[in-house]
């Protein structure tokens, strides 16, 4: 399963044993969580036979919608998560344990959930998402259920006071089932006459207000941005050395304004909005895991006056090989909790696919890059380090292809 493969864990349901492939930067990458076990078990009588249409809305690895899936013959089941990784495993594991009706795919909470008419929501409520991403996430599925629907959701115990009150001040929910450990608890509600969602702007920032922190000036090396920040991304009150670092090699004087800039992990888009406004590239393609960055980055980008035209996302765990072959300048943010198996392979994969001459920026902890440039060395890849510079652990490097 590639080089985030960790280990396989099992888990038993409805008369079936699943065996699940699991990352480590996956949520419970040790064990199937007891939470969504509890829930599971709460969904195994007969009342819950007919619910044939499910949504598993924060997937991960696909333990919860996967487990329905292999429990009714006739179900249709959707997976969805805002990290690509957890869409990759989720789509492995159901081939895996050989269940079909299942699509995966990534979404940002509802926003990009396929179809509607769903009998059954479930989810694993994530606990850091924040205040009112929690509650977007209990509430905002009220549009997709069919009529008769139901909402299965689990929370840690911490929440369970936050989460009943805003079930029970929501006009129109009915909770209908609860249950609670001391580690957890479950709540089973429907909607009764729920008003219409209000009508959104079309746009980038379309539905991030709910994930929005605050707003920030960013400016380095005489380059001024303004910047939504989120919450969930990194750097929301200042620049980061790391990202100081990346700058630093993005707008040093001279040399000609790239052609195709590809940014990798941009996070809110910080390193994208410094390198629009200093050097204008023509075109700059986003990749990233995550969802809400790739909102968040291209949004920020579009407001700091970058045509919408010019930017193009990618919901991807590493880059197309494709995007790769006409860029002349690639910015790569190492995440700092991948495997280094995982990194090696896409620094690996960024050198050898990148045209002679291109500019490669890599940025990460020190040990990594130290790590990443010995992987490229003992690949015997054509390149060439033109400048690193180091602070406080953290360390980028400026590389051309050969």
């Amino acid at each position: 399963m590639g080089p985030h493969f960790k280990k396989t864990v099992t888990l038993d349901h409805g008369g079936r044993r699943l065996e699940l492939g699991v990352a480590q930067e996956l949520f419970s990458s040790h064990e199937v969580d007891v939470g969504t076990r509890l829930l599971l078990r709460t969904l195994a009588g007969p009342e819950h036979a007919s619910r044939r249409r499910v949504l598993d809305l924060g997937c991960g690895y696909g333990p919860l919608g996967l487990a329905l899936r292999a429990a009714a013959a006739d179900r249709v089941v959707h997976l969805v998560d805002r990290d690509a990784l957890a869409v990759e495993y989720s789509r492995e594991n159901a081939a895996r344990n050989r269940l079909d009706d299942v699509e995966v795919y990534g979404s940002l909470g509802y926003a990009d959930v396929r179809g509607s008419g769903f009998d059954l929501i479930v989810s694993n409520i994530p606990a850091k998402a924040g205040p009112p991403v929690i509650e977007r996430l209990l509430l905002g599925g009220a549009g997709l259920l069919a009529p008769g629907g139901l909402v299965a959701v689990v929370v840690i115990a911490p929440l369970r006071a936050s989460v009943t009150a805003v079930l029970e001040g929501a006009p129109g929910v009915e909770v209908v089932f609860r249950r609670a450990t001391a580690s957890y608890a479950v709540f089973h509600y429907r909607f009764r006459d729920w008003p219409a969602p209000p009508a959104t702007p079309d746009g980038p920032a379309d539905g991030l207000g709910v994930y929005e922190r605050g707003r920030l000036t960013v400016t380095h090396a005489g380059v001024s941005v303004r910047l939504r920040t989120a919450w969930g991304l990194p750097e929301f009150d200042s620049l980061g050395v790391l990202s100081r670092l990346v700058a630093d090699a993005l707008l040093r004087p001279g040399g000609r304004p790239p052609r195709t800039a590809l940014v990798l992990h941009p996070g809110p888009g910080h390193l994208p909005c410094l390198l629009w406004a200093g050097r204008r590239p023509a075109e700059l393609r986003l990749v990233d895991r995550d969802l809400l960055a790739l909102r968040f980055s291209q949004a920020n980008l579009v407001a700091n006056g970058c045509p919408v035209e010019r930017v193009a996302t990618a919901h991807r765990v590493g880059p197309d090989p494709a995007a790769l072959a006409d860029a002349d300048l690639v910015v790569a943010m190492l995440r700092p909790k991948e495997p280094p198996e995982a990194t090696a392979a896409t620094l690996r994969q960024l050198v050898a696919a990148v045209p002679r001459g291109a500019t490669v920026v890599v940025g990460g902890g020190s040990t990594a890059v130290t790590r990443g440039l010995a992987a490229l060395e003992a690949a015997k890849l054509p390149f060439r380090t033109l400048d690193r510079r180091r602070g406080r652990g953290a360390s980028a490097v400026v590389l051309e292809r050969r």
